[in-house]
């Protein structure tokens, strides 16, 4: 019975337009070129609201799209009553979005669903995905290696508890 669960992840990052949405592109593909997409449930979210009902900045999605992924998501703000609930993992960009979903977790429960993306790093030493929206195109480029790293070494780490 137990194989039937899916695995819930859910990306989150500020206004869920670049990162987070950039993170379930890449997790998405991943888990589907191992032939695991069935076992998975992927989304993302923004701690802010802002960008709710938007698709993907532009420029993350052209950066995305010469490496295969497409950013279909339209973004949305993390609910509590709902995420918190329905998602096995929730993995945050930095360590600000972190703290914001600390900060709205309603019990321990809540928290320990809560993890960050730099801890699946496998070759990269940063400890945050940085936010690329204000800079130029090596931090798009630099987000998507990062995410691609940090999504290999996620699934290395699910797969044992499948």
């Amino acid at each position: 019975m137990n194989s039937l669960k899916k695995n819930k992840i859910l990306f989150v990052c500020m206004g869920n337009i670049c990162r987070s949405p950039s993170a379930e592109a890449v997790f998405t593909g991943l888990v589907k070129d191992k032939g695991l997409a069935g076992k998975f449930e992927i989304d993302s979210a923004g701690t802010g609201g802002w960008h709710a009902g938007q698709p993907a900045d532009k420029r993350m999605q052209k950066h995305a799209v010469k490496r295969g992924y497409n950013l279909t998501s339209i973004a949305r703000q993390f609910n509590p009553e709902y995420d918190f609930d329905h998602f096995d993992m929730i993995i945050a960009m930095d360590d600000n979005n972190v703290a914001a979903l600390q900060s709205l977790a309603r019990n321990g429960h809540d928290v320990k669903k809560i993890h960050k993306m730099t801890d699946y790093s496998i070759e990269w030493r940063y400890t945050e995905v940085p936010d690329p929206y204000y800079g130029g195109d090596e931090g798009f480029e630099l987000v998507l290696d990062l995410l691609e790293d940090a999504c290999e070494g996620l699934l290395d780490k699910i797969k044992p508890n499948e």
